[in-house]
């Protein structure tokens, strides 16, 4: 919220300052250039790339920000409806089929846990439940 109420501020700021130059597109959006207008995804991947290179992150494309999003939110235990919504989707298939990745340090927790069960089945006695 902090950073969508500092975005309006920026705004309305661009706005003034743009004065009868501003156009408003009347679609309510929240990221625009300084006159208005819808920002141009080709400007807003170069935009991203100076940012990214400024900060020393490798380069990715900004969609996969999405991708990282989805992923973090799915390791971290969220819902899957909850990670639908916030992606914007319709279909949880959508989501979890495209958007969630299993991180390679994920997958071998998980089959580390398998060997722990696979040896404590092992060290059971035949007279012990399985």
């Amino acid at each position: 919220m902090t950073a969508l109420r500092a975005q309006h501020a920026q705004q309305i700021a661009d706005r003034k300052a743009a004065g009868a130059n501003w156009k408003e597109t009347g679609q309510g959006l929240v990221f625009t250039t300084k006159n208005g207008t819808p920002i141009e995804p080709r400007n807003l991947n170069r935009s991203f790339e100076t940012l990214c290179a400024r900060a020393g992150v490798r380069k990715v494309r900004f969609h996969d920000l999405r991708h990282t999003c989805a992923s973090l939110l799915h390791e971290q235990g969220a819902d899957a409806r909850m990670i639908m919504e916030v992606l914007g989707h319709s279909s949880i298939r959508v989501t979890m089929d495209i958007y969630t990745f299993v991180r390679l340090g994920s997958q071998r927790s998980a089959f580390l846990r398998v060997a722990d069960a696979l040896r404590d089945d092992r060290a059971r006695t035949d007279d012990e439940p399985s």
